[in-house]
């Protein structure tokens, strides 16, 4: 029989924000164990689903299908009482305020957990990653660094702090109409 932990403080939804190698998986894995939490990591679950010849690059356009899976799972846990920790990455701003948003609309509370992490630290972490466990992860080449450093915004106080929300960009209704374009298949469930 499998015993359901209920964290007394609530059913929180943990957002692993950084960029590849800054340890977000480590730090879920141990958040999840001290929270009681359930842990979503879409490499793991595209590593397995995708299958290991896919792996040489992630499944084109497959990644926010399976993310937005991800987020319906989130939601509906959160719902049942029980926390969760979103090990994604979270890079822009947009992606942690609607699903800060989301978590608020279930009744849940919401933590931002910010993993920054040094450029050399970070490819040396990607190389002992390939090197002894590439069936756990994607390639990735030092010349994606650089971008992908560029690209990442890095949440600002008021976000870590878990202040108030911006309102969702132009042309969207709510932060669930962003998430739902953002996300195609968060839109196909039937619990949002």
């Amino acid at each position: 029989m499998v015993e359901v932990v209920r964290d007394s403080r609530g059913p929180t939804l943990f957002l692993m924000v950084g960029l590849p190698a800054s340890g977000k998986t480590f730090r879920a894995r141990e958040l999840a164990a001290e929270r009681g939490a359930l842990r979503l990591t879409p490499d793991e679950w595209a590593l397995t689903l995708f299958g290991q010849e896919d792996r040489h690059q992630e499944p084109g356009g497959k990644r926010w299908l399976l993310e937005g899976r991800l987020v319906a799972l989130a939601l509906d846990t959160l719902r049942l009482g029980l926390s969760v920790v979103l090990d994604f990455g979270l890079w822009s701003r947009d992606e942690r305020s609607a699903l800060r948003s989301m978590a608020a609309a279930v009744g849940a509370s919401c933590e931002i957990v910010y993993l920054p992490v040094e450029r050399d630290v970070q490819w040396s972490r990607m190389q002992h990653r390939w090197e002894h466990t590439p069936e756990q992860t994607f390639p990735m080449a030092e010349a994606e660094l650089d971008p992908w450093r560029a690209q990442f915004e890095v949440p600002g106080v008021d976000e870590i702090s878990g202040s108030s929300l911006p309102a969702p960009p132009p042309g969207h209704e709510s932060w669930l109409d962003w998430a739902q374009r953002f996300w195609p298949s968060l839109a196909q469930s039937s619990t949002i």
